[in-house]
C-alpha cells in the first residue's frame, strides 16, 4: 500500500534523509521517499499504518508528520458467499487491491465495509472479486426496520401532518404516519442511513418532543404501582382503625354516624366499602389463587384468597344479620381480617420485590455498563444516538472517561482501556488500531473511534449477562428439597386450617372463632419464604462472583464447589505462563552471549528461540541482520555473523564443534535435571555460556495453592509434560503430588480415578483439558483458555492466574450455608407459626391470633429470607 503524508520542520537534504530514515525503521514500512519541495513523504508498507506510532518517531528527531488525506468508506453488498470461507476470500482480494486500507465482511446481511485512500474505484474492485465467484454491489439493499414512538405538543391534525412531512423528509425514511389521537408516530426506515435520535432532532426542530413508549410506559407503570400500593395501605390504615379502634384497653375515638354502638349498620356497611375497595385493588390474589386451587396445583395466592374471602362472606352475613335486627352480630365482623390481610400481604410482596431487585443488583451492575448513548460519527460529523441504535458497521467516537458502547475494533487512535469489569484486573490495556475493544469497558485517556463488529445480543457483556442470568435461573440440587415440601405444603395448610377451624367449632360451637381461627391458619402459613430461599441466595451469590470475574454456569456448579475437597489441575496455562522465558544467562559475558544467541534465533519458531528474542527485546539489543542460518537436526543452530562463527544448541553440537564445556557441564546437566531447557552457546569454537530456559510460574498461583491447601483440599498437578519439568513447577507452586505424561484423552480416566473416593475439580485453559472437565464434578476454565475449555466447564474464572478458585470455592461454601440459614428460617417460621394460628396457645388459656397479626408474620418472613441472602453482597475475596 503506498500513502502520502505532510511532514513539517524540514530544511535541506539532511533532514529529508533522516525522515526516510527513520520511516524505514518503522514496523511495517518497506520503504520511504521524501520530497523536500512540496514536505510530502511516499511511505510504501504492507499494511494500511497507525498515525501516532509514526508521529511519536519523527518527533523524537524535531518533525511533525499528519496525514494528508483520511480514509473513506463505503458499504457494499455482495453476492455468491456461502460460508465463512467465502467471506474471508472477498476480504483478502480486496485488501489488495491498491488505496484499499481494510475490507470486513459481515456473511449474515451479505455486506463488505471497505476503507480506502483515494478514489472510490467500486468498478475495479468488482472485477477483482468477479475472478474469486463473487459479485460486489454499490447499491446497498434496504433493510426495512418498523419502530413506534410517543410525540408530544400535538393539538391539531395539522401538527401531526407536520411531524409527519419533518419525518418523511429524512434520507431512509420509507414511511412515517403520526396518529394524533393516542400521540403515536408509526415510521419505517433503513437504520443504516438514519438513526432513531435523528428522528428525535427533527420533530424537536418543529417544536414537539418525541420519545420512547416503553420508557414512558415503564414510568408510568411503576408510579402508578406505587401509588396504588400507597393507597391501598391508608385505606387499610384506616379500616383497621375503625374496625378495631373500640377493641383496644383504652379505646380510640371514631365518629358517631359510624360507632358500633350507636350506628352498628354503618360501622359494618363503612367497613364493606372500604373491604371491597382493597380486595378489588388486590385482585390478583384471586385471579391466580383460584384457578390454581380448581386445577389442584394451590398456591400462596390460593392460602390468601380462601381466607380473605371467607372472612369477607362471613362478614357480609354478619352485615344481612344486624340489618335484620340482630345487633349482637356486630361482634363478627371480619372485614378487616379480609382487607388488612390483603393490603399487608400485598405490601409484603413489594418489599419482596424491591429487595430481589437488590438481589440482581450484578445484572444491574452489568446493565449499567451499557452507555444510554453512543455518539456516531457520519458524514464527516458527530451526533449522539441511543446505544440500541448502533448497527453493525458504524463508526463510533469514544472519548476520554466514556464506556466503550459496544464491541468494535478500533480504527483510529489508541488509549488505555479500564478491563476490570470483564477480567477484574486493574491494570489498564494498551489499544490501538485494528486491535478489538469490549463494549462496557473504560477509555482512560485517548479519544477513539471504532467500528462496531457485533449486534448487542451478540456482544461479550450481553453474553455474561446472560450466562449470570442463566446461572441465577438454574436451581441448585438443595433446592429440591423445598420443591418436595412445596408440593405437599399448600394442600396440608389448608387441611389444617380446615381441621383446626372443626375442631374449634366442636369446641366451643363459635363459628366466627372457627373462621378466625381458619383464616389466620391460611394466611400465616408461607410457601413464599421457602420458595425464595434458595433461588435468592443462588441470585444474589452468582451475581457477586460475576462482580468478583467469576461465572457460575448454574446452580449446581455453584453447590457443588463447596464440597469440593481434591482439585486437578493442568500446568501449562494454568499454573504457568504457557511460554518459555529465560530464567539465566551462565557466562562471563551475559549480554554478549544473548548479542550472538538472539542473532541466530532471528525468524525462528521455536518456543525457546521466542523466549532468547524476547529477552533481546526486554534488554533493548539491536541485533545485525543474518543472511543464512543453518539448522543442524537434533542439535541446533549454526551461522556467521560479523565475522564469527556461531553455534547455539546442545551438549553434543558443543562437542562436534570443537567447544569445551566441561567446567559448566555439572552445572547444565543440574539444571536439566531440575527439568529445565539448556542451550549452550559456541562462538569460534570457544564454549561462551549457556542459558536455562523454563516456563513460569503465574505470580499468584504458589498463594493461590497455599489457601487450598488451608482450606483442607489437596491439590494435584495433572500434566502430558516431562515429569521433570512437571515436578520443577509443582516444587514451585507447592504441589505435593504429580501425574505427568498423561495424554488429553487420558485426562478424564484420571478424574474418574479420584471421583471413587473425592469429589474433583478440574482446572483447565486448553482444549486438552475439555474431556476432563467435563467428566470433574466442577470444571473450571481460565478465561484466557480455549473456547472449548470454557463451554465445558461450569465455572469461569476472567483472569488468567487460579487465585480465583480459592475465592469460588468459599464463595460458594457462603452462598450454600445462607441457603441453609433461609430454609432453618423457613421452616422454624411455619412449624411456630401454624400451631399458634391453629389456636395451640389459646387453648391453654394464651392469646389468639388475629389474622391481621398473621398476615404481617407472613409478609415478615418472606422479607426475612430475602435480606438474609442480601448479605452475601457484603462478601469479600
Amino acid at each position: 500500500m503506498v500513502e502520502t503524508f505532510r511532514v513539517k520542520g524540514m530544511h535541506c537534504a539532511a533532514c529529508a534523509s533522516a525522515v526516510e530514515r527513520i520511516l524505514k525503521k518503522q514496523e511495517g514500512i518497506q520503504d520511504a521517499q521524501v520530497n523536500l519541495v512540496s514536505e510530502q513523504v511516499t511511505v510504501t508498507s504492507d499494511r494500511y499504518l497507525t498515525l501516532e506510532p509514526l508521529v511519536q518517531a519523527l518527533g523524537k528527531a524535531g518533525y511533525e508528520l499528519e496525514r494528508i488525506e483520511a480514509p473513506k468508506e463505503v458499504s457494499l453488498a455482495v453476492e455468491g458467499m456461502h460460508c465463512a470461507a467465502c467471506s474471508a476470500a472477498v476480504e483478502r482480494i480486496l485488501k489488495k487491491q491498491p488505496d484499499v486500507i481494510d475490507a470486513q465482511v459481515n456473511l449474515v446481511n451479505e455486506q463488505v465495509y471497505v476503507r480506502y485512500v483515494g478514489e472510490k474505484d467500486v468498478a475495479h474492485w468488482e472485477a477483482a472479486v468477479s475472478k474469486g465467484g463473487y459479485h460486489l454491489k454499490e447499491k446497498e439493499q434496504e433493510q426495512w426496520k418498523e419502530t413506534n414512538f410517543h410525540i408530544s405538543g400535538m393539538h391539531c391534525a395539522s401538527c401531526s401532518s407536520a411531524c409527519e412531512r419533518m419525518l418523511s423528509k429524512l434520507d431512509g425514511v420509507k414511511e412515517a404516519s403520526v396518529n394524533l389521537v393516542n400521540e403515536q408516530a408509526h415510521v419505517v426506515y433503513d437504520p443504516r442511513r438514519v438513526k432513531q435520535s435523528e428522528m428525535f432532532a427533527a420533530i424537536a426542530k418543529g417544536g414537539f418532543q418525541a420519545e420512547v413508549i416503553r420508557e414512558q410506559q415503564a414510568a408510568k407503570e411503576e408510579k402508578e404501582s406505587n401509588r396504588g400500593m400507597i393507597l391501598m395501605l391508608v385505606l387499610g390504615a384506616l379500616l383497621l382503625y375503625i374496625g378495631m379502634s373500640h377493641m383496644l384497653p383504652v379505646p380510640l375515638p371514631l365518629p358517631d354516624i359510624i360507632h358500633y354502638a350507636t350506628h352498628p349498620l354503618n360501622f359494618a356497611l363503612i367497613q364493606l366499602i372500604l373491604t371491597t375497595v382493597i380486595l378489588f385493588m388486590g385482585r390478583d390474589f384471586y385471579i391466580r389463587g383460584i384457578p390454581a386451587l380448581l386445577h389442584r396445583v394451590p398456591n400462596m395466592d390460593t392460602l390468601v384468597s380462601i381466607g380473605t374471602l371467607s372472612a369477607y362472606l362471613y362478614s357480609i352475613y354478619s352485615l344481612t344479620q344486624i340489618a335484620a335486627g340482630n345487633l349482637h352480630a356486630v361482634h363478627a365482623l371480619y372485614f378487616e381480617g379480609a382487607g388488612v390481610v390483603v393490603a399487608l400481604v400485598r405490601f409484603g410482596k413489594h418489599l419482596e420485590a424491591v429487595s430481589k431487585k437488590k438481589s440482581m443488583g450484578a445484572i444491574s451492575a452489568l446493565l449499567q455498563l451499557r452507555p444510554d448513548t453512543a455518539v456516531l460519527y457520519k458524514d464527516g460529523r458527530e451526533m449522539t444516538i441511543r446505544v440500541e441504535e448502533v448497527t453493525v458497521g458504524d463508526l463510533l467516537v469514544v472519548r476520554p472517561g466514556d464506556h466503550i458502547p459496544i464491541d468494535a475494533v478500533v480504527v483510529e487512535g489508541s488509549a488505555n482501556v479500564d478491563e476490570s469489569m470483564l477480567s477484574g484486573e486493574s491494570m489498564p490495556v494498551k489499544k490501538r488500531a485494528g486491535e478489538e475493544v469490549i463494549g462496557g469497558t473504560i477509555d482512560l485517556d485517548g479519544r477513539l473511534l471504532i467500528r462496531c463488529t457485533k449486534e448487542m445480543a451478540d456482544t461479550t457483556l450481553s453474553h455474561i449477562i446472560s450466562l449470570v442470568e442463566e446461572a441465577q435461573g438454574k436451581k441448585a440440587p438443595i433446592a429440591r428439597i423445598a420443591d418436595r415440601i412445596s408440593l405437599v405444603f399448600v394442600p396440608t395448610v389448608m387441611a389444617i386450617a380446615v381441621v383446626a377451624g372443626i375442631l374449634w367449632y366442636i369446641a366451643r360451637g363459635d363459628i366466627a372463632l372457627s373462621i378466625q381461627i381458619f383464616v389466620s391458619v391460611l394466611v400465616i402459613a408461607c410457601p413464599c419464604a421457602l420458595g425464595l430461599a434458595t433461588p435468592t441466595a443462588i441470585m444474589v451469590g452468582s451475581g457477586k462472583a460475576a462482580q468478583l470475574g467469576i461465572f457460575m454456569k448454574s446452580g449446581e456448579a455453584l453447590e457443588n464447589a463447596g464440597e469440593i475437597d481434591t482439585i486437578l489441575l493442568d500446568k501449562t496455562g494454568t499454573l504457568t505462563v504457557g511460554k518459555p522465558v529465560v530464567l539465566s544467562i551462565v557466562s562471563d559475558d551475559p549480554k554478549k552471549a544473548l548479542y550472538h544467541a538472539g542473532t541466530l534465533e532471528q525468524g525462528s519458531k521455536h518456543p525457546l528461540a521466542h523466549a532468547i528474542l524476547e529477552k533481546c527485546r526486554q534488554d533493548g539489543l539491536q541485533l545485525p541482520a543474518i543472511e543464512h542460518v543453518e539448522t543442524l537436526s537434533g542439535l541446533g543452530l549454526r551461522a556467521d555473523s560479523e565475522g564469527h562463527s556461531i553455534v547455539l544448541g546442545n551438549q553434543e553440537l558443543m562437542k562436534q564443534s570443537g567447544c569445551d564445556i566441561r567446567s559448566a557441564l555439572p552445572e547444565m546437566e543440574a539444571a536439566a535435571r531440575q527439568g529445565y531447557s539448556v542451550i549452550a552457546l559456541g562462538v569460534d569454537q570457544q564454549f561462551c555460556g549457556f542459558f536455562v530456559i523454563a516456563d513460569q510460574l503465574k505470580s499468584d498461583t504458589a498463594q493461590a495453592i497455599a489457601q487450598l491447601k488451608d482450606m483442607g483440599i489437596t491439590p494435584v498437578m495433572v500434566t502430558g509434560d516431562h515429569p521433570l519439568s512437571a515436578h520443577a513447577i509443582a516444587r514451585q507452586a507447592g504441589i505435593d503430588e504429580v501425574i505427568a505424561k498423561v495424554l488429553p484423552q487420558e485426562k478424564g480416566e484420571v478424574v474418574k480415578r479420584f471421583q471413587n473416593e473425592h469429589k474433583v475439580a478440574m482446572v483447565g485453559d486448553g482444549i486438552n483439558d475439555a474431556v476432563a472437565l467435563t467428566q470433574a464434578d466442577v470444571g473450571i476454565a481460565i478465561g484466557s483458555g480455549s473456547d472449548v475449555a470454557v463451554e465445558s466447564a461450569d465455572i469461569i474464572l476472567m483472569k488468567e492466574g487460579v487465585a480465583d478458585v480459592a475465592t469460588a470455592i468459599r464463595l460458594s461454601k457462603a452462598v450454600i450455608r445462607n441457603i441453609h440459614q433461609n430454609l432453618f428460617w423457613a421452616f422454624f417460621y411455619n412449624s411456630i407459626g401454624i400451631p399458634i394460628a391453629a389456636g395451640v396457645l389459646y387453648a391453654f388459656g394464651g392469646p389468639l391470633l388475629s389474622p391481621v397479626f398473621a398476615g404481617a408474620a407472613m409478609a415478615f418472613s418472606s422479607v426475612c429470607v430475602v435480606t438474609n441472602a442480601l448479605r452475601l453482597r457484603r462478601f469479600k475475596a
